[in-house]
């Protein structure tokens, strides 16, 4: 079994894995010959199943197992990745390689980091003894590039993250959640500005309820899409009822494929709710502090398509452009929606 890679987009990558570590501290990761899967189950809260081809995050790479597609599968801590990899923001290249120390899996991040040091002398003395400084020999003749020009030096630093190699059975029952039809999809407007507004309306909420804080407790944000191009988001207490709606979005074309079996577009209950015109809603609730995290995503820009199914999920679909400009990279996010 082998393993090894270089990191073409350090940034990317530390992006990607501050996002995924704010949801869930641990991740199955499954690589293979033609990409890289990162997925997120927590025992509550949101669900992430990431798919990044290779070219997207690495370059130079090498896999090697008995499995089909040379598939492995990895068990890894998210925080201590994610740690190592800020250390490599500024590195002039990065890779990583799966090898054990002590008998310990571990995943070996090595960082190269090139500085330029002076290239003159201290003190430029040919003699440091010589008792006129002003002598005839007193100065060593160097080049011009010497003197104004460095050198430069590098230092290489290696971590080492501990990591569990699993079996294709443990793993062969895990599957993205079956979620029914979509009533509605819309592409969300900046994430950023998305966060701030929800989070602004979280903390007014929590402000609201008398220092009570349990999850149980908490408010849910209500988050609503029509299929003519608005967004509406909502949050309601005894003392508290604010909203904010975005127009002017975007409904995309329904993919005839993404249609389930023995049913046509004409069927399909984004058309109908479509043909029932902009006063029909479908929404789905939320916790707000879980929200806010998902939301993180859009450090990494992309277009992100949002699926409503009324009153039972939500499922966001964030694109990531390849270096050549394809969208083939794709994180979803599955959210299960509160009861009212």
């Amino acid at each position: 079994m082998r393993f090894k890679t270089s990191v073409r987009n350090i940034q990317t990558f530390t992006k990607l894995t501050a996002s995924l570590s704010s949801l869930g501290k641990v991740a199955w990761v499954r690589l293979d010959d033609k990409a890289v899967r990162f997925t997120i189950i927590p025992e509550t809260g949101t669900q992430v199943w990431a798919y990044l081809e290779i070219d997207s995050i690495f370059e130079d790479y090498t896999i090697q197992s008995a499995a089909p597609k040379n598939t492995i599968n990895l068990e890894l801590p998210l925080p201590p990745l994610h740690r190592a990899l800020k250390s490599a923001i500024n590195a002039s290249s990065a890779s990583i390689r799966l090898t054990k120390k002590d008998g310990v899996p571990v995943l070996s991040l090595t960082i190269i980091t090139n500085t330029i040091s002076s290239g003159h002398s201290g003190h430029g003395f040919l003699n440091g003894s010589a008792p006129d400084p002003f002598g005839d020999n007193a100065f060593r003749e160097e080049s011009l590039d010497a003197n104004m020009g460095g050198r430069d030096r590098e230092t290489i630093v290696t971590q080492d993250i501990p990591i569990r190699v699993l079996t294709a059975d443990s793993v062969e029952g895990i599957h993205e959640p079956h979620v029914r039809e979509s009533d509605a999809h819309i592409i969300l407007p900046s994430l950023i500005q998305l966060k701030a507004i929800s989070d602004r309306f979280t903390k007014l909420a929590m402000a609201t309820m008398n220092g009570r804080s349990s999850t149980a407790a908490a408010p849910k944000l209500e988050l609503a899409a029509n299929m003519h191009g608005s967004l509406k988001l909502s949050i309601a207490t005894d003392s508290l009822n604010i909203s904010s709606v975005w127009t002017g979005l975007n409904n995309p074309e329904l993919d005839p494929r993404q249609v389930e079996e023995g049913a046509t577009l004409e069927e399909h209950p984004s058309t109908k709710l479509k043909a029932a015109g902009p006063d029909a809603w479908s929404t789905v609730r939320i916790d707000g502090r879980d929200w806010g995290k998902v939301l993180s995503v859009g450090r990494l820009g992309g277009r992100v398509i949002a699926c409503f199914s009324d009153e039972h999920a939500l499922i966001l679909y964030v694109y990531l452009s390849n270096y050549d400009g394809v969208e083939e990279s794709v994180l979803t996010y599955y959210i299960s929606s509160f009861s009212v």
